[in-house]
């Protein structure tokens, strides 16, 4: 390690096979706690390069538990973090939606590292069992329209490197990672980003890929759809620049997204948006994720998704998904 540290140092780049060589050798324990924050920080002093990005995904997904679910058409809905806005968890609200709406879901999360609640967070606040059973993730995806992959019983290689990130509180290279190493590696794909250096990033990495995908980043910093202003769109097929009115809705303020100081107070606007209770801004924002989500997996218009997002949520299909995968949870 202190070899690749000192080239790090003096801004050389790791090619492909050397980034996924370090991440293999970590997640065997061969470097010490030490060792591996400086590995972390050095990426937070300069950005990883393409190749580096490359061989990091490698490594996850030759390490993970993998969930064989080929014979399912599903979407992953994962953002990087990250971006520091503090929102509600706009993207699991609309992996609901987006299940409510007939769109199967295998929804990577965890616990929140730079956020104050991550997906695993609200997840498990409101009774849901983590469970990397094969079994039942396919029972979850044929009565709820959705699974819960909590990333760290996918991914138990990376154990060294989980209790680290947590110390550190920032965002590091594995928030990039993390939409990129999907166990149950889905057909389709909804991504948000941090930066629009990792949206083309993202783009370039997933052109090659059988994948439908949409890679998102706000204009203004969101790693998501946020409808306050302008947001990037890049797909296999395109690279356009969305506005709140696309969708049929009006431009919101970011007070309007804001997520609430604990994990209790995440839990509380996301029950309140799913039993039909959330304010028009929060309900546009999530139908307007779901919706590009749905386009993404089915081929229809951004408008005509969002209109069946905005369907699955007034109507309870979306609520009935997540009751559904409670119930579950409770034989697990």
């Amino acid at each position: 390690m202190k070899h690749i540290l000192n080239r790090l140092i003096n801004q050389e780049q790791l090619s492909k096979e050397e980034a996924r060589h370090v991440l293999v050798a970590i997640s065997e324990g061969k470097y010490n706690q030490s060792q591996i924050a400086a590995f972390l920080t050095v990426y937070m002093m300069r950005s990883v390069s393409l190749e580096e990005l490359a061989g990091f995904r490698d490594a996850m997904l030759d390490l993970c538990v993998a969930v064989d679910v080929r014979d399912y058409n599903t979407i992953d809905l994962c953002g990087t973090g990250g971006d520091g806005k503090n929102t509600f968890n706009i993207s699991t609200l609309a992996s609901f939606v987006t299940a409510g709406a007939g769109v199967q879901v295998t929804k990577h999360g965890n616990y929140g590292v730079s956020s104050v609640s991550g997906s695993s967070n609200v997840m498990e606040s409101l009774g849901i069992k983590f469970s990397n059973d094969k079994d039942f993730l396919k029972r979850c995806l044929d009565e709820a329209g959705i699974c819960v992959l909590h990333a760290p019983l996918f991914h138990p290689a990376m154990k060294n490197v989980a209790p680290i990130r947590l110390e550190l509180g920032v965002k590091t290279f594995f928030n990039m990672l993390g939409p990129m190493v999907n166990p149950a590696f889905p057909k389709n794909q909804l991504v948000g980003v941090f930066d629009l250096e990792l949206a083309r990033m993202y783009g370039y990495l997933y052109q090659n890929s059988e994948k439908n995908y949409a890679v998102v980043h706000a204009m203004d910093g969101y790693d998501e759809i946020s409808l306050t202003g302008a947001a990037k769109v890049i797909s296999k097929a395109s690279e356009t620049i969305v506005h709140p009115k696309d969708f049929g809705v009006s431009q919101i303020n970011q007070s309007e997204i804001y997520g609430g100081e604990t994990v209790k107070d995440s839990a509380a606007i996301f029950m309140n948006i799913l039993e039909g209770k959330g304010a028009e801004a929060q309900n546009n924002v999530v139908c307007a994720n779901a919706g590009l989500a749905i386009s993404v997996a089915t081929g229809c218009s951004i408008t005509n998704g969002f209109e069946k997002a905005s369907q699955s949520l007034m109507s309870g299909e979306a609520l009935q998904s997540l009751q559904k995968l409670q119930q579950l949870s409770q034989n697990i």
